[in-house]
């Protein structure tokens, strides 16, 4: 899994923005990971759901 995660990252952020500092490509790659790749980004390990509505599917699953 971590292989797969360091792939997306590269060809869907890394690959397409120019950063000029490490701080700068760590503010942006966090903000990618939170704001798109697990709140977006359906996941085949996930049954095609995102990781969060995974959990939250997987949160009321569990509470009935």
């Amino acid at each position: 899994m971590a292989e797969s995660f360091n792939s997306t990252l590269k060809t869907e952020f890394v690959y397409r923005r120019a950063v000029t500092t490490r701080t700068q490509a760590r503010v942006q790659i966090g903000a990618w990971i939170e704001t798109f790749y697990n709140r977006r980004r359906r996941h085949s390990a996930c049954g095609g759901l995102s990781p969060m509505q995974y959990e939250n599917h997987d949160r009321e699953r569990s509470a009935a």
